[in-house]
């Protein structure tokens, strides 16, 4: 039997959404200027251009991209994308967890597009080479729900006709994203950041913003989803004009999480991390045969949702996830609702490699008390 671990996470959240604060942070440190301001003041524009134009740098994203801040997370950006872009060409649709479900369930049910749908059981990928680069084709970077992501971006061809759509929510600023093979990326701030919700983030490339300009969609789009006017892109959408009105407040909580990301050196100091942080598990799964990686793949392995199966009933599981919130040493780790029984470690850079160590001998000392 493992002894009780002494030792404890300093930061025991590891959620994957609103995922972990970043280290040192503080709410009074917050520039709080624009609260009770209006979005449209030139305060509350200038905030928000910030938010945009430090987004596209840390990013490095190429110069002819734009970003948007758009309503509703990342589905709210997702569902911009589809209802305004998709219907001239076929749609490729990659489903391998709930996310990317819920997206083949709009094209197919919603918009009751023509669609190939290529699908693969949770802790799989399908056969990304099978997408037609004549088709649109609309998938996930990272299954926040699965914990496997996309390898590489080597099966988006160069020449292709249609539009890659990518919901890259738990994957922007701690996975390496080929922005060329990317004509439309959204993620939110509540994931790899530790932002506030409700907030979408909507990356388009030129191949996706002359779709918008040449292509009217047959079905109505409501005034939260209109990225047109007279055939033109709404560009001041992409300069800090919301659609809707954003809080201020979640606003100055981003900045800040973005001011703190360049003082750690940028981005690819957060991937390094992430990754530090999966590597940290790695050597405790490859060290107990009674838990595994859901992602049966290490090229698809994630390093921000990590998930894991054990070798526990899903009752027993539920036991391990609650002990472990009582002892003060993980909160919210249960895998996803949809998602086989398991564990859901968030694993972003936010997440002190320091406080995965320390959690994984609690793991241990949980797993057999349970079984007991």
């Amino acid at each position: 039997m493992s002894t009780r671990p002494s030792a404890k996470p300093q930061n025991p959240n590891f959620s994957s959404g609103p995922c972990s604060k970043r280290p040192g942070y503080d709410l009074a440190a917050l520039d709080r200027s624009t609260l009770g301001r209006s979005h449209r003041s030139a305060l509350g524009k200038a905030a928000l251009k910030k938010a945009i134009d430090d987004t596209k740098a840390l990013l490095g994203l190429p110069d002819d991209y734009r970003v948007g801040i758009v309503p509703a997370s990342d589905t709210g950006a997702v569902e911009m994308a589809l209802w305004s872009l998709l219907g001239p060409r076929p749609v490729d649709v990659c489903v391998w967890e709930s996310f990317g479900a819920g997206w083949h369930t709009d094209i197919a049910k919603q918009l009751k597009l023509d669609f190939n749908l290529l699908e693969a059981d949770y802790g799989r990928l399908p056969d990304l080479g099978q997408t037609d680069p004549d088709h649109d084709i609309v998938f996930t970077w990272n299954g926040t729900t699965s914990g496997v992501c996309v390898p590489n971006g080597d099966w988006i061809s160069d020449t292709r006709k249609g539009l890659t759509i990518c919901d890259a929510t738990s994957a922007v600023f701690a996975m390496d994203l080929p922005w060329h093979k990317l004509d439309v990326v959204t993620f939110s701030w509540q994931k790899v950041l530790g932002g506030e919700g409700a907030h979408g983030m909507l990356i388009l490339g030129p191949r996706a913003v002359e779709r918008l300009e040449s292509y009217t969609p047959s079905w109505p789009l409501p005034k939260i989803f209109r990225l047109t006017k007279g055939g033109k892109l709404i560009e001041d959408i992409f300069t800090g004009a919301t659609i809707n009105t954003p809080s201020m407040l979640c606003v100055a909580d981003y900045l800040d999480a973005l001011g703190w990301v360049a003082s750690q050196g940028g981005a690819r100091q957060l991937m390094e991390v992430s990754q530090a942080n999966l590597r940290a598990i790695a050597r405790f799964v490859d060290q107990h045969d009674w838990i595994r990686f859901l992602a049966e793949d290490p090229a698809s392995r994630s390093s921000t949702s990590i998930c894991l199966s054990l070798d526990l009933p899903a009752d027993q599981v539920k036991a391990l996830v609650k002990l472990l919130a009582a002892e003060g040493v993980a909160n919210d780790i249960g895998s996803y609702k949809d998602a086989p029984a398991g564990l859901r470690i968030w694993g972003g850079g936010t997440v002190a490699t320091a406080d995965i160590e320390a959690l994984m001998p609690w793991l241990a000392w949980g797993y057999e008390q349970v079984r007991a």
